[in-house]
């Protein structure tokens, strides 16, 4: 078994509990770690035999796009994808930031981190 990361994948969208933020937007920092066999594309050298991680971050790509309130929605929407596209995937964790979120105070980001 070995361990893919993509690492700070950066999204603008519009996700978030207030009308305001669903409207203006945010910046999002997203992290996953996808845990799979490796032992075949470590041999074959040949990209049909590993997890595609283009293809991962695709799907990233396309769930930042659909609006949600809650980060824990966008997390859980991501990794069901993912287990539905890779049939491959041993375990995944996804970390999914908000950058300055309307806390009413000064703050980096809030996160919500799942595991699956």
């Amino acid at each position: 078994m070995g361990m893919i990361q993509l690492e700070d994948m950066e999204f603008y969208a519009f996700h978030g509990h207030f009308k305001e933020e669903q409207i203006v937007g945010n910046r999002f920092l997203v992290n996953l770690t996808i845990h799979t066999a490796m032992k075949k594309p470590a041999q074959s050298d040949n990209l049909k035999d590993a997890l595609n991680y283009q293809t991962a971050y695709e799907i990233v790509k396309k769930e930042m796009e659909e609006k949600s309130h809650l980060l824990e929605h966008i997390a859980g929407r991501i990794l069901d994808m993912l287990y539905h596209h890779f049939d491959t995937i041993e375990k995944a964790t996804i970390k999914v930031s908000k950058m300055n979120p309307p806390t009413g105070g000064k703050m980096k980001c809030v996160s919500v981190t799942l595991e699956k």
